[in-house]
């Protein structure tokens, strides 16, 4: 196993759009998966969700972690950690971002699935009968990687 330079872990966050978002509540940590897209501009991942469990948890503990991985096999898989802070958007840069997101991760699917997609519901199957999704940024503070080839 090696570790992966940063600008390959950056490489590995930039080529994907899904990755599993760890935070703690109540002094338990959950993982769960999320559809992401990294923000070159700020060495950010934007992300969205209703209010729920998983935004008040990151509320209330803004360190949180993304892990992406790529698997082929057992012995031929790459992953990387982005550690973080939790930071909630509003108003125009919400939009903007939500935006942002929306027209990354579309182009992601054609570059790497070969489809085109029109509406965020094609990729991400978030409901908001709560009422307004929150987006939020999760500024990268550490990113480490690995990788295991044979």
């Amino acid at each position: 196993m090696t570790n992966l330079t940063t600008s390959e872990s950056i490489r590995l966050l930039k080529g994907n759009y899904t990755g599993h978002l760890g935070y703690i509540y109540q002094d338990k940590p959950y993982v769960l998966p999320i559809t992401y897209y990294y923000d070159k501009d700020d060495h950010s991942l934007i992300s969205y969700s209703a209010d729920g469990h998983k935004i008040d948890a990151m509320r209330q503990n803004t360190a949180v972690t993304l892990l992406v991985e790529e698997v082929k096999s057992s012995n031929n898989w790459q992953s990387v950690m982005a550690h973080g802070t939790y930071e909630e958007l509003q108003g125009t840069d919400a939009k903007f971002k939500l935006h942002q997101f929306t027209e990354g991760v579309k182009g992601l699917i054609l570059a790497k699935e070969h489809r085109e997609t029109e509406f965020i519901s094609e990729f991400s199957s978030k409901l908001y009968s709560r009422g307004i999704p929150t987006v939020y940024r999760i500024k990268i503070l550490e990113i480490t990687g690995k990788r295991k080839e044979t």
